[in-house]
Protein backbone atom coordinates (compact mmCIF):
# COMPACT_ATOMS: atom_id res chain seq x y z
CA UNK A 1 0.00 0.00 0.00
CA UNK A 2 1.20 3.73 -0.62
CA UNK A 3 2.20 5.67 2.13
CA UNK A 4 -0.65 8.14 3.13
CA UNK A 5 1.27 10.95 5.54
CA UNK A 6 -2.26 12.86 6.64
CA UNK A 7 -3.62 9.43 7.51
CA UNK A 8 -4.87 10.50 10.91
CA UNK A 9 -6.26 14.07 9.42
CA UNK A 10 -8.34 12.02 7.31
CA UNK A 11 -9.56 9.67 10.08
CA UNK A 12 -10.88 12.86 12.07
CA UNK A 13 -12.39 13.84 9.06
CA UNK A 14 -14.20 10.69 8.05
CA UNK A 15 -15.40 10.47 12.40
CA UNK A 16 -16.35 14.07 12.00
CA UNK A 17 -18.56 13.32 9.00
CA UNK A 18 -19.94 10.67 10.68
CA UNK A 19 -21.30 12.00 13.79
CA UNK A 20 -22.81 14.53 11.53
CA UNK A 21 -24.99 12.69 8.62
CA UNK A 22 -27.36 14.51 6.34
CA UNK A 23 -29.99 12.49 4.17
CA UNK A 24 -30.18 12.86 0.46
CA UNK A 25 -30.17 15.70 -0.85
CA UNK A 26 -29.58 17.29 2.55
CA UNK A 27 -25.62 17.14 2.23
CA UNK A 28 -24.66 20.88 2.35
CA UNK A 29 -22.65 20.40 5.83
CA UNK A 30 -20.52 17.36 4.18
CA UNK A 31 -20.16 19.38 0.87
CA UNK A 32 -18.72 22.16 3.45
CA UNK A 33 -16.26 20.06 4.86
CA UNK A 34 -15.54 18.20 1.21
CA UNK A 35 -14.86 21.81 -0.29
CA UNK A 36 -13.10 23.07 2.78
CA UNK A 37 -10.29 20.41 2.41
CA UNK A 38 -9.97 20.76 -1.58
CA UNK A 39 -9.46 24.76 -0.91
CA UNK A 40 -6.98 24.14 1.62
CA UNK A 41 -5.09 21.71 -1.13
CA UNK A 42 -5.30 23.93 -3.75
CA UNK A 43 -7.80 21.43 -5.47
CA UNK A 44 -10.09 23.36 -8.20
CA UNK A 45 -13.83 22.27 -7.54
CA UNK A 46 -17.53 22.67 -8.86
CA UNK A 47 -20.14 22.58 -5.67
CA UNK A 48 -23.79 22.49 -6.39
CA UNK A 49 -23.86 19.45 -8.46
CA UNK A 50 -27.23 17.50 -8.90
CA UNK A 51 -28.38 20.07 -5.48
CA UNK A 52 -25.34 19.17 -3.34
CA UNK A 53 -22.87 17.37 -5.44
CA UNK A 54 -19.13 18.04 -5.63
CA UNK A 55 -16.98 17.30 -8.22
CA UNK A 56 -13.06 18.20 -7.89
CA UNK A 57 -10.27 18.26 -10.93
CA UNK A 58 -6.83 17.55 -10.83
CA UNK A 59 -4.97 17.25 -14.64
CA UNK A 60 -1.58 16.77 -15.10
CA UNK A 61 0.77 16.68 -18.11
CA UNK A 62 -0.80 17.06 -21.51
CA UNK A 63 -2.79 14.03 -22.44
CA UNK A 64 -6.63 14.48 -23.24
CA UNK A 65 -7.69 11.36 -21.36
CA UNK A 66 -10.05 11.39 -18.51
CA UNK A 67 -11.42 9.16 -16.07
CA UNK A 68 -13.87 9.83 -13.24
CA UNK A 69 -14.27 8.26 -9.55
CA UNK A 70 -16.92 8.39 -7.66
CA UNK A 71 -18.21 8.65 -4.06
CA UNK A 72 -21.46 8.85 -1.89
CA UNK A 73 -21.66 11.13 0.65
CA UNK A 74 -25.05 10.68 2.04
CA UNK A 75 -26.22 9.10 5.23
CA UNK A 76 -29.66 6.52 6.39
CA UNK A 77 -32.97 7.69 8.12
CA UNK A 78 -32.13 5.20 10.99
CA UNK A 79 -31.22 5.60 14.54
CA UNK A 80 -27.70 4.43 15.75
CA UNK A 81 -27.06 1.93 18.28
CA UNK A 82 -23.42 2.64 18.82
CA UNK A 83 -22.47 4.52 22.01
CA UNK A 84 -18.82 6.13 20.86
CA UNK A 85 -17.18 9.23 20.68
CA UNK A 86 -18.01 9.60 17.07
CA UNK A 87 -21.13 8.09 17.03
CA UNK A 88 -24.10 10.23 15.05
CA UNK A 89 -25.17 13.14 16.94
CA UNK A 90 -28.64 13.51 14.77
CA UNK A 91 -31.83 11.67 16.38
CA UNK A 92 -32.80 9.46 13.44
CA UNK A 93 -30.15 9.62 10.98
CA UNK A 94 -26.89 7.13 10.84
CA UNK A 95 -24.10 6.64 8.49
CA UNK A 96 -25.17 3.18 8.56
CA UNK A 97 -23.60 2.25 5.13
CA UNK A 98 -20.33 3.60 5.21
CA UNK A 99 -20.44 6.53 2.56
CA UNK A 100 -18.54 8.69 5.09
CA UNK A 101 -16.04 6.30 4.80
CA UNK A 102 -16.14 6.14 0.92
CA UNK A 103 -16.35 10.16 1.04
CA UNK A 104 -12.84 10.00 2.89
CA UNK A 105 -11.27 7.33 0.78
CA UNK A 106 -11.81 9.51 -2.33
CA UNK A 107 -10.75 12.63 -0.57
CA UNK A 108 -7.40 11.22 0.56
CA UNK A 109 -6.73 10.02 -2.77
CA UNK A 110 -7.36 13.41 -3.99
CA UNK A 111 -4.51 15.27 -1.16
CA UNK A 112 -2.21 12.49 -2.90
CA UNK A 113 -2.63 12.78 -6.52
CA UNK A 114 -2.59 16.32 -6.08
CA UNK A 115 0.60 16.52 -4.53
CA UNK A 116 2.33 13.93 -6.75
CA UNK A 117 0.93 14.11 -10.09
CA UNK A 118 2.15 11.32 -11.35
CA UNK A 119 0.10 10.54 -14.29
CA UNK A 120 -0.96 12.30 -17.65
CA UNK A 121 -4.23 13.54 -18.10
CA UNK A 122 -7.08 14.34 -15.79
CA UNK A 123 -9.09 13.03 -13.19
CA UNK A 124 -12.64 14.01 -12.05
CA UNK A 125 -13.50 13.46 -8.09
CA UNK A 126 -17.73 12.91 -7.93
CA UNK A 127 -18.84 14.05 -4.48
CA UNK A 128 -22.60 12.06 -5.13
CA UNK A 129 -25.58 12.90 -3.04
CA UNK A 130 -28.32 11.25 -2.35
CA UNK A 131 -27.47 7.36 -3.29
CA UNK A 132 -29.50 5.62 -0.88
CA UNK A 133 -32.86 5.62 -3.03
CA UNK A 134 -33.01 9.40 -4.29
CA UNK A 135 -31.23 8.57 -7.48
CA UNK A 136 -28.22 11.54 -6.87
CA UNK A 137 -26.48 9.88 -9.51
CA UNK A 138 -29.13 10.68 -11.87
CA UNK A 139 -29.54 14.14 -10.72
CA UNK A 140 -25.68 14.90 -11.20
CA UNK A 141 -26.30 13.53 -15.03
CA UNK A 142 -29.53 15.20 -15.36
CA UNK A 143 -27.21 18.10 -14.72
CA UNK A 144 -24.50 18.03 -17.29
CA UNK A 145 -22.38 16.14 -15.53
CA UNK A 146 -20.88 14.13 -17.93
CA UNK A 147 -20.73 17.11 -20.82
CA UNK A 148 -19.57 19.15 -18.11
CA UNK A 149 -16.50 17.19 -16.74
CA UNK A 150 -15.89 14.36 -19.68
CA UNK A 151 -14.53 10.95 -19.11
CA UNK A 152 -13.96 8.24 -20.89
CA UNK A 153 -14.39 5.57 -17.77
CA UNK A 154 -15.73 6.10 -14.48
CA UNK A 155 -15.08 3.78 -11.37
CA UNK A 156 -17.05 3.86 -8.32
CA UNK A 157 -16.33 1.54 -4.60
CA UNK A 158 -17.90 0.54 -2.03
CA UNK A 159 -17.17 -0.99 1.52
CA UNK A 160 -18.90 -5.17 2.38
CA UNK A 161 -18.76 -5.99 5.64
CA UNK A 162 -18.56 -9.73 5.33
CA UNK A 163 -15.32 -9.93 3.20
CA UNK A 164 -12.30 -10.00 5.13
CA UNK A 165 -11.03 -6.64 5.97
CA UNK A 166 -8.78 -4.50 2.90
CA UNK A 167 -9.76 -7.95 0.72
CA UNK A 168 -11.45 -6.95 -2.90
CA UNK A 169 -14.46 -8.16 -4.67
CA UNK A 170 -15.17 -7.75 -7.88
CA UNK A 171 -17.22 -9.24 -11.30
CA UNK A 172 -17.36 -8.45 -15.14
CA UNK A 173 -20.80 -8.34 -15.99
CA UNK A 174 -23.87 -7.90 -13.51
CA UNK A 175 -22.54 -7.31 -10.09
CA UNK A 176 -26.08 -5.47 -8.17
CA UNK A 177 -29.38 -6.05 -9.02
CA UNK A 178 -32.03 -3.81 -10.07
CA UNK A 179 -34.21 -1.89 -7.36
CA UNK A 180 -38.16 -2.00 -8.13
CA UNK A 181 -41.17 -1.28 -6.48
CA UNK A 182 -44.97 -2.34 -6.57
CA UNK A 183 -48.14 -1.66 -5.48
CA UNK A 184 -51.56 -3.75 -6.52
CA UNK A 185 -54.69 -1.72 -5.27
CA UNK A 186 -57.61 -3.84 -5.23
CA UNK A 187 -60.92 -2.38 -5.47
CA UNK A 188 -64.04 -3.99 -5.01
CA UNK A 189 -67.21 -3.63 -3.24
CA UNK A 190 -67.76 -3.41 0.34
CA UNK A 191 -71.06 -4.10 2.66
CA UNK A 192 -71.82 -6.01 5.90
CA UNK A 193 -69.36 -9.07 7.13
CA UNK A 194 -72.36 -10.76 7.64
CA UNK A 195 -73.69 -10.43 3.96
CA UNK A 196 -70.63 -11.40 1.61
CA UNK A 197 -72.99 -11.89 -1.28
CA UNK A 198 -73.94 -8.73 -1.40
CA UNK A 199 -70.24 -7.48 -1.90
CA UNK A 200 -67.63 -7.69 -4.15
CA UNK A 201 -64.56 -8.83 -1.71
CA UNK A 202 -61.12 -7.68 -1.81
CA UNK A 203 -59.73 -9.50 0.42
CA UNK A 204 -59.44 -13.08 -0.98
CA UNK A 205 -58.93 -11.60 -3.99
CA UNK A 206 -55.41 -9.40 -2.47
CA UNK A 207 -54.45 -12.95 -0.55
CA UNK A 208 -54.95 -14.69 -3.78
CA UNK A 209 -52.79 -12.23 -5.53
CA UNK A 210 -50.25 -12.37 -2.89
CA UNK A 211 -49.70 -16.65 -3.50
CA UNK A 212 -49.68 -16.26 -6.87
CA UNK A 213 -47.06 -13.72 -7.18
CA UNK A 214 -44.83 -16.09 -5.76
CA UNK A 215 -44.78 -18.35 -8.40
CA UNK A 216 -43.02 -15.85 -11.04
CA UNK A 217 -39.59 -16.32 -9.80
CA UNK A 218 -40.03 -20.20 -9.84
CA UNK A 219 -42.51 -20.34 -13.34
CA UNK A 220 -42.03 -17.64 -15.43
CA UNK A 221 -38.35 -16.67 -15.22
CA UNK A 222 -35.21 -19.04 -16.25
CA UNK A 223 -33.34 -21.00 -13.49
CA UNK A 224 -30.41 -19.78 -14.49
CA UNK A 225 -31.45 -15.94 -14.31
CA UNK A 226 -31.67 -14.68 -10.25
CA UNK A 227 -34.55 -12.76 -9.18
CA UNK A 228 -36.31 -11.55 -6.10
CA UNK A 229 -39.70 -10.65 -5.48
CA UNK A 230 -40.71 -9.65 -1.72
CA UNK A 231 -44.40 -8.74 -0.74
CA UNK A 232 -43.36 -6.38 2.30
CA UNK A 233 -46.98 -4.74 3.30
CA UNK A 234 -50.69 -5.62 3.07
CA UNK A 235 -53.28 -3.52 4.11
CA UNK A 236 -57.16 -3.61 4.25
CA UNK A 237 -60.48 -3.40 6.32
CA UNK A 238 -61.17 -0.88 9.05
CA UNK A 239 -62.92 -3.26 11.18
CA UNK A 240 -64.02 -7.08 11.91
CA UNK A 241 -67.26 -7.02 10.92
CA UNK A 242 -66.83 -4.53 7.60
CA UNK A 243 -65.95 -5.46 4.50
CA UNK A 244 -63.90 -3.27 2.65
CA UNK A 245 -63.95 -1.32 -0.18
CA UNK A 246 -60.73 -1.70 -1.25
CA UNK A 247 -57.44 -2.88 -0.18
CA UNK A 248 -53.53 -3.16 -1.61
CA UNK A 249 -50.61 -4.94 -1.57
CA UNK A 250 -46.99 -3.98 -2.23
CA UNK A 251 -43.16 -5.07 -2.14
CA UNK A 252 -40.00 -4.88 -4.27
CA UNK A 253 -38.46 -7.07 -7.21
CA UNK A 254 -34.68 -7.35 -7.84
CA UNK A 255 -33.18 -8.76 -10.41
CA UNK A 256 -30.04 -8.27 -13.02
CA UNK A 257 -31.23 -7.89 -16.22
CA UNK A 258 -33.87 -5.32 -18.01
CA UNK A 259 -35.40 -8.37 -19.70
CA UNK A 260 -35.94 -9.87 -16.33
CA UNK A 261 -38.06 -6.85 -15.20
CA UNK A 262 -39.77 -7.32 -18.42
CA UNK A 263 -40.70 -10.44 -17.41
CA UNK A 264 -41.58 -9.98 -14.22
CA UNK A 265 -43.72 -6.96 -14.35
CA UNK A 266 -45.70 -8.32 -17.48
CA UNK A 267 -46.57 -11.95 -15.17
CA UNK A 268 -47.59 -9.15 -11.92
CA UNK A 269 -49.71 -7.55 -14.35
CA UNK A 270 -51.63 -10.53 -15.83
CA UNK A 271 -52.13 -12.25 -12.61
CA UNK A 272 -53.34 -9.48 -10.30
CA UNK A 273 -55.85 -8.30 -13.29
CA UNK A 274 -57.20 -11.78 -14.02
CA UNK A 275 -57.24 -12.52 -10.25
CA UNK A 276 -58.92 -9.37 -8.91
CA UNK A 277 -61.54 -10.15 -11.70
CA UNK A 278 -62.18 -13.53 -11.17
CA UNK A 279 -63.28 -12.36 -7.57
CA UNK A 280 -65.50 -9.58 -9.55
CA UNK A 281 -62.79 -6.58 -8.26
CA UNK A 282 -60.79 -4.49 -10.80
CA UNK A 283 -56.80 -3.66 -9.80
CA UNK A 284 -54.50 -1.21 -10.73
CA UNK A 285 -50.72 -1.88 -10.53
CA UNK A 286 -48.22 0.66 -9.75
CA UNK A 287 -44.75 -0.89 -11.07
CA UNK A 288 -41.79 1.61 -10.60
CA UNK A 289 -38.28 1.22 -11.60
CA UNK A 290 -36.29 3.45 -9.74
CA UNK A 291 -32.19 1.88 -10.60
CA UNK A 292 -31.18 -0.29 -13.10
CA UNK A 293 -29.09 -3.31 -12.66
CA UNK A 294 -25.38 -2.23 -12.50
CA UNK A 295 -23.59 -3.91 -14.75
CA UNK A 296 -19.88 -3.67 -15.16
CA UNK A 297 -18.07 -3.82 -18.68
CA UNK A 298 -15.62 -6.12 -19.29
CA UNK A 299 -12.15 -4.31 -20.06
CA UNK A 300 -12.67 -2.12 -17.34
CA UNK A 301 -13.33 -4.52 -15.11
CA UNK A 302 -10.09 -6.66 -16.24
CA UNK A 303 -8.25 -3.63 -15.88
CA UNK A 304 -9.56 -2.89 -11.89
CA UNK A 305 -8.30 -6.71 -11.43
CA UNK A 306 -4.60 -5.54 -12.10
CA UNK A 307 -4.67 -2.21 -10.33
CA UNK A 308 -6.02 -4.81 -7.09
CA UNK A 309 -3.33 -6.93 -7.99
CA UNK A 310 -0.60 -4.44 -8.10
CA UNK A 311 -1.84 -3.88 -4.86
CA UNK A 312 -1.32 -7.37 -3.29
CA UNK A 313 1.46 -8.89 -5.41
CA UNK A 314 1.98 -12.06 -4.21
CA UNK A 315 -1.20 -11.88 -1.51
CA UNK A 316 -3.99 -11.23 -4.82
CA UNK A 317 -4.96 -15.04 -4.40
CA UNK A 318 -6.39 -14.41 -1.04
CA UNK A 319 -6.84 -10.59 -1.05
CA UNK A 320 -8.54 -10.25 -4.85
CA UNK A 321 -11.58 -12.24 -4.73
CA UNK A 322 -13.81 -12.76 -8.25
CA UNK A 323 -17.17 -13.13 -9.62
CA UNK A 324 -18.88 -11.35 -6.34
CA UNK A 325 -22.24 -10.90 -6.86
CA UNK A 326 -24.70 -9.57 -4.82
CA UNK A 327 -28.58 -8.49 -4.76
CA UNK A 328 -28.62 -4.61 -3.39
CA UNK A 329 -28.87 -2.30 -5.60
CA UNK A 330 -26.52 1.10 -6.11
CA UNK A 331 -27.21 4.11 -8.68
CA UNK A 332 -23.68 4.22 -9.99
CA UNK A 333 -25.58 2.01 -12.30
CA UNK A 334 -26.80 5.21 -14.54
CA UNK A 335 -23.50 5.99 -14.63
CA UNK A 336 -22.76 2.65 -16.04
CA UNK A 337 -25.30 3.60 -18.71
CA UNK A 338 -23.50 6.39 -19.94
CA UNK A 339 -19.73 5.59 -19.57
CA UNK A 340 -17.75 2.00 -19.65
CA UNK A 341 -16.46 1.59 -16.08
CA UNK A 342 -16.41 -0.64 -13.02
CA UNK A 343 -17.67 -0.68 -9.45
CA UNK A 344 -15.77 -2.71 -6.74
CA UNK A 345 -16.19 -4.04 -2.89
CA UNK A 346 -13.49 -4.00 -0.52
CA UNK A 347 -13.70 -5.72 2.96
CA UNK A 348 -14.81 -4.01 6.06
CA UNK A 349 -14.09 -7.14 8.05
CA UNK A 350 -16.34 -8.61 10.45
CA UNK A 351 -16.86 -5.99 13.15
CA UNK A 352 -13.35 -6.39 15.20
CA UNK A 353 -12.37 -2.69 14.66
CA UNK A 354 -15.10 -1.22 16.14
CA UNK A 355 -14.54 0.74 19.11
CA UNK A 356 -15.96 0.36 22.63
CA UNK A 357 -19.68 1.12 23.23
CA UNK A 358 -20.66 -0.30 20.12
CA UNK A 359 -24.10 -1.36 19.35
CA UNK A 360 -24.86 -5.18 20.16
CA UNK A 361 -25.86 -5.93 16.38
CA UNK A 362 -23.29 -7.10 13.75
CA UNK A 363 -21.49 -4.79 11.67
CA UNK A 364 -23.71 -5.15 9.15
CA UNK A 365 -24.89 -2.60 6.24
CA UNK A 366 -27.86 -0.84 7.47
CA UNK A 367 -27.80 -2.30 10.34
CA UNK A 368 -27.54 0.00 13.84
CA UNK A 369 -24.34 -0.94 15.16
CA UNK A 370 -22.31 -0.77 11.77
CA UNK A 371 -19.11 1.64 11.72
CA UNK A 372 -16.94 1.61 9.07
CA UNK A 373 -13.51 0.38 9.60
CA UNK A 374 -11.38 2.81 9.42
CA UNK A 375 -8.23 0.95 8.32
CA UNK A 376 -9.69 0.65 5.06
CA UNK A 377 -9.01 4.62 3.99
CA UNK A 378 -5.05 3.67 3.43
CA UNK A 379 -6.18 0.43 1.13
CA UNK A 380 -9.35 3.04 -0.66
CA UNK A 381 -6.79 5.52 -1.36
CA UNK A 382 -4.22 3.62 -2.67
CA UNK A 383 -6.66 1.26 -5.00
CA UNK A 384 -7.67 5.09 -6.15
CA UNK A 385 -4.32 6.29 -6.53
CA UNK A 386 -2.88 3.65 -8.63
CA UNK A 387 -6.10 3.27 -10.50
CA UNK A 388 -5.44 6.96 -11.71
CA UNK A 389 -1.78 6.42 -12.34
CA UNK A 390 -1.90 3.60 -13.83
CA UNK A 391 -4.87 4.35 -16.07
CA UNK A 392 -3.81 8.10 -17.38
CA UNK A 393 -0.02 6.37 -17.06
CA UNK A 394 2.80 9.42 -17.59
CA UNK A 395 4.65 9.27 -20.88
CA UNK A 396 8.47 8.20 -20.65
CA UNK A 397 10.56 11.28 -20.33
Amino acid sequence: MLEIKNLQEMVDVRRDIHAHPELAYEENRTAQVICRKLKQWGIPYEAGIGKTGVVATIRAGSADKAIALRADMDALPMQEENRFAHRSQHDGKMHGCGHDGHTTMLLTAAHYLNETRNFDGTVHLIFQPAEEGAAGAKAMLEDGLLERFPCEAIFGMHNWPGLPEGAFGYRSGPLMASSNVFRITVSGKGGHAAAPADCADPVPAIAQIAVALQTIVSRSVRPIDPAVLSITQIHTGSANNVIPDSGWLAGAVRCFSDDVIDVMEKRMRELATQIASSFGCTCEVDFDRRYPPLVNTPDETEFCRQVMESLYGERSADMVRENVQVMPSEDFSFFLRERPGSYVFLGNGEGNHREPDHGLGPCMLHNPSYDFNDNLIPIGASYWIRLTEMYLAAKAG
